[in-house]
């Protein structure tokens, strides 16, 4: 019995020990280039670290210039999820896109509070889902206009997420 309680303690301290590790280090998503498919580059991250951002942001044209950005999502098992993502700015506000069955898209809907990191800037926001076809379709245009090499999807097959203002 007691060496089961030792054991099981070691194991138990292991874990902890693990996840401080983990949360210190933030174990980010690879930077890649999108249509990199190697492994490395297809597995998620945990926490987003960078210079946190409180002020509102009334205009997110700055991100025309970014190729990627990070989101860090909250799942339900209580660790984060964060993928590198592309974004689109319309009308001053930031879009972030996905389709269906993405993991980090299921936890938006469950739970809107998001993390993002912009270059080495992080923000922490609420994400709202579009449901104007109208507004959904403007910014598929413009996200196509931005990368030129992406496949722009039907508007009934996008998830659209507008980041709210704070």
């Amino acid at each position: 019995m007691k060496l089961l309680l030792r054991i099981g303690g070691s194991i138990f301290v292991c874990l902890v020990l693990l996840l401080l590790a983990s949360r210190v280090f933030g174990f980010e998503p690879k930077d890649c280039s999108p249509f990199n498919r190697s492994l490395s580059c297809k597995l998620p991250g945990l926490w987003l670290k960078g210079e946190f951002v409180t002020t509102p942001v009334t205009d997110w044209s700055f991100t025309d210039k970014i190729q990627q950005i990070k989101i860090q999502t909250r799942t339900p098992y209580l660790l984060p999820l964060s993928v590198t993502i592309w974004c689109a700015v319309y009308n001053n506000n930031l879009y972030v896109t996905s389709n269906p069955g993405k993991l980090w898209n299921e936890d938006i809907m469950r739970d809107p509070h998001v993390r993002l990191k912009i270059g080495n800037q992080v923000f922490d926001r609420t994400l709202a889902i579009v449901n104007d076809p109208a507004e959904k379709a403007s910014v598929l245009e413009v996200k196509g206009k931005k990368y030129p090499e992406w496949k722009v999807p039907p508007v009934s097959n996008a998830t659209v997420f507008r980041v709210m203002p704070e």
